[in-house]
């Protein structure tokens, strides 16, 4: 786990191995948000790239009668 630290202006770097993983490119849009006590960092992606992104999920889940 990487440990970072803010600047006066509030300023963070995002870990190397951490963009690289998450394959953030410079100049790219991430939402912030609080959540609980923590924060949390995701990449926008458009739409287009999110197809195929839920491939392989295990869709035989029990369901009630009326959801079909």
């Amino acid at each position: 786990m990487a440990t970072v630290t803010v600047s006066p202006k509030f300023q963070i770097v995002i870990p190397r191995k951490v963009r690289e993983s998450m394959g953030i490119q410079p100049g790219e849009k991430i939402r912030v948000f609080q959540y609980g006590d923590r924060i949390e960092f995701i990449p926008v992606r458009r739409m287009r790239a999110m197809r195929g992104f839920l491939k392989g999920i295990d869709t035989a889940v029990e369901r009630d009668e009326d959801r079909a």
